[in-house]
């Protein structure tokens, strides 16, 4: 496995889009590592949106558990 399939396997198993893993790919091929580095903090950050998300939904969760315990008690 050449760097680059290296660094699209790497983007796909912390979760990366096949197309966002793909196009920071061909930029590394490219040798804009700049805009390669940009690409993925931007990649990060789509990550941990979708950390937070999930966040809000377990809080929620959480809260509907409480109250339905309230509830029985």
């Amino acid at each position: 496995m050449n760097l680059k399939e290296q660094l699209i396997q790497g983007l796909s198993d912390a979760g990366c889009s096949a197309e966002a893993a793909t196009r920071i790919g061909t930029l590394y091929e490219a040798g804009s590592f700049n805009e390669v580095l940009h690409q993925m903090k931007l990649q990060r950050c789509v990550l941990i949106d979708e950390m937070h998300e999930s966040q809000r939904r377990v809080d929620r969760m959480d809260f509907l558990i409480r109250d339905q315990e309230k509830q029985m008690k």
